[in-house]
């Protein structure tokens, strides 16, 4: 392991009596890094959380901080602090009170204790605050305190349990941006687990997704999105039309496909070595399909078809088109494009759609 690496896990495991809830999970976590644990409830990324903070011990693997195994070492003689959803900050203390907490359970100086509370506080804007109770505080400003209760210990890595849940949306958002900034501010690891994929998308230097205990890809927010290895992570990390086709043709990793509603496709085998008659799932984002009013600007794409808008799901910028076209691929979720050419778009319109051989990804399709 290199000496820049915070953290460490070696074929990491957890059963409880028949159940294999982590399976053999394997990664490292560099210094400085804002690194996601991202999956459905039950994944497993909750279980994996607790034992790097040493609330539950692994039946098989090791764990490693600082290049120093951690098996055996009680919570409390571990270099980390954990964040949990609900914060657990105490309402009958002072926000001071509640960020030297740990200070003082650890038998710190008590001139001490005041000056790195009040410099912790600074820290994560909220200096001169330290003698108000906890609960004049809006939302966001709890979150920020209970990050300052841990910081003010300077963990070797961060540990955050889905801490934005309990917000609500605005707020959420928000404060996605804030725990950005508080990480780079303090050039701490941390590791972050949630269910939220636009949590990880936006916060992470690196995702692992997680599925059934294991892993199933570990990179950038761009690979994720871009570069799925699996159907799991094509079909969970971001939007998709999802379809299963029939392969027809290979030419390398090119792929002729007909789908189950006739259409003819052209993709890209996604890794899985797809063979001529194998059955594959197949991704399409929204975005990368494009509309015309006409079939001129589409022709020239090799997976075009003519549907009608049955929907528009207006979100601002977000905004999508369901088109449906029983004969070729049922309904398409397509991303409404930024003009004004789509702006007046309504139920019933005809319109045309086509998208690139590289746009459609293709996996093996397990039965």
């Amino acid at each position: 392991m290199s000496d820049t690496c915070d953290l460490e896990c070696r074929a990491l495991s957890k059963s409880y009596d028949d159940f294999l809830a982590v399976k053999d999970v394997s990664f490292s976590v560099p210094k400085g890094t804002f690194f996601s644990i991202l999956g459905p409830s039950g994944c497993g990324k909750t279980t994996l959380l607790r034992m790097i903070a040493g609330f539950q011990n692994p039946t098989g693997g090791d764990l490693l901080i600082k290049g120093k195994s951690m098996l055996n070492v009680p919570p409390n003689k571990r270099p980390v602090s954990m964040v949990f959803q609900h914060l657990a900050l105490f309402p009958m203390m002072s926000i001071g009170a509640n960020v030297g907490f740990g200070l003082r359970q650890r038998g710190d100086n008590k001139s001490d204790i005041k000056i790195q509370v009040d410099q912790v506080l600074e820290r994560v804007g909220l200096g001169g605050v330290a003698d108000r109770p906890v609960d004049s505080l809006s939302g966001g400003q709890k979150q920020r305190v209970a990050i300052a209760r841990c910081m003010v210990l300077e963990p070797d890595v961060l540990l955050l349990d889905e801490p934005l849940g309990a917000l609500d949306l605005k707020l959420r958002e928000h404060m996605k941006v804030e725990l950005k900034k508080l990480q780079s501010e303090f050039d701490t690891t941390f590791v972050y687990i949630t269910h939220d994929q636009s949590e990880a998308l936006v916060m992470s230097d690196q995702i692992a997704v997680m599925n059934q205990g294991r892993f199933e890809q570990i990179g950038t927010a761009k690979d994720l999105y871009y570069q799925p290895d699996t159907s799991f992570v094509a079909g969970f990390v971001g939007e998709a039309n999802t379809y299963s086709a029939k392969v027809t043709h290979v030419a390398g990793s090119a792929l002729q496909l007909v789908t189950e509603e006739g259409l003819q496709l052209r993709g890209v085998d996604a890794g899985d070595g797809l063979a001529q008659g194998d059955t594959a799932r197949v991704f399409v984002r929204p975005e990368a399909i494009r509309l015309s009013r006409s079939d001129g600007d589409t022709a020239n794409l090799a997976n075009t078809g003519v549907g009608h808008v049955d929907s528009v799901l207006f979100n601002g910028a977000n905004s999508q088109v369901m088109l449906r076209n029983h004969a070729a691929v049922g309904e398409l979720s397509v991303a409404l494009p930024q003009t004004a050419e789509f702006r007046d778009l309504t139920k019933g319109d005809q319109i045309h759609f086509g998208w690139e051989p590289d746009q459609t990804r293709c996996y093996k399709q397990v039965a």
